[in-house]
């Protein structure tokens, strides 16, 4: 009768610990330019939706309005119990270093920087590579061998753009040269849509004919300047193919949707480390477009080379210069 007893009790205490335990909770913060900016944070979110999809779990996301709102957004979404939370952009750098040592059993994550705690995990990427093959895919539709690049705020980590961008022109055409405008030195330079259009046309008038725009929201002026005047466009992070279609050339896809995905799936599977993580073409986190809405763009010469020198890059043939490496870069 005892035994019989402590088995019942056994038994409601399982019960009602499982009862307790909650689902797995994660959680994504995204910057100024929203979710559905059709660039970075769109690709973040994509991510985090696939998940969803897949593991038919909920996760809460926030955006911020001004720069003040970064550690209240991370503080309310460790708050909420979240067992991660990513944070989408490089602005969040200190707001994560500050918000991860309030909140030791959170797991932060802070996608395109890297970020100091026991409980951070910082994720790069290799833009450069991917760049690369966008630059040589505009050198060799351009005709007047004048490629433009604009860039959002002006940090290293656009720069890393513009010098992988560079050196796929110049592998492609040496003779190629590459006309250079950042948007700004404020996170708002990523969210000017009007200013993108406005340096596009002054590319244009210098003779410019294919241009890559690495700014984000700022972009989208960039893609529809470019399809007015009758130019080709390059789009970055998300596929914008569509946005402008038959003007898109390619798009040097930023996979954030993947690295999102991966992050939670991980972490809900105990996986999860901290430390930093660097995702280059070899690890499927950047890579050019190729649909139907540019199949016609693209040749079967370009896309073979383009191909070869992906498979160059990933196998180590061809090395491909990150400017963050030393500030500078190699080829102008």
């Amino acid at each position: 009768m005892e035994l019989k007893r402590v088995s019942l009790a056994v038994a409601a205490a399982v019960l009602a610990s499982s009862a307790m335990a909650k689902d797995f909770a994660p959680a994504v913060v995204y910057d100024q330019a929203g979710k559905f900016d059709k660039s970075f944070n769109e690709a973040a979110y994509n991510g985090a939706e696939r998940f969803k999809k897949e593991f038919k779990l909920n996760y809460r996301d926030g955006t911020i309005s001004s720069d003040a709102q970064k550690e209240q957004l991370l503080r309310n979404m460790a708050r909420k119990n979240a067992d991660i939370v990513i944070a989408v952009g490089f602005s969040f750098t200190q707001a994560v270093e500050t918000v991860a040592k309030e909140f030791p059993s959170v797991k932060f994550v802070i996608i395109d920087s890297v970020a100091k705690g026991a409980n951070v995990q910082s994720i790069l990427f290799k833009e450069q590579e991917g760049s690369f093959l966008v630059g040589m895919a505009g050198a060799m539709a351009s005709k007047s061998g004048k490629l433009g690049f604009i860039g959002g705020m002006d940090v290293p980590l656009i720069r890393a753009f513009n010098c992988g961008y560079i050196q796929g022109a110049k592998y492609t055409n040496k003779k190629a040269t590459v006309v250079t405008n950042m948007t700004g030195t404020t996170p708002q330079a990523f969210n000017d849509p009007a200013r993108g259009t406005e340096l596009a046309k002054s590319q244009f008038d210098k003779g410019v004919d294919v241009v890559f725009a690495a700014a984000g929201g700022t972009g989208l002026g960039v893609l529809q300047a470019a399809k007015a005047a009758g130019k080709y466009s390059i789009g970055v992070d998300s596929n914008q193919n569509h946005i402008q279609p038959g003007s898109v050339l390619t798009s040097m896809v930023k996979r954030v949707d993947n690295a999102v995905f991966e992050t939670f799936r991980d972490a809900k599977n105990g996986k999860w480390q901290p430390g930093l993580k660097v995702m280059g073409l070899k690890e499927n986190g950047v890579d050019w477009a190729l649909d139907q809405y540019n199949r016609k763009l693209i040749s079967a010469d370009m896309e073979a080379k383009i191909n070869a020198a992906k498979k160059d890059i990933i196998n180590g043939k061809i090395k491909v210069v990150d400017y963050r490496a030393n500030n500078s870069c190699p080829v102008q």
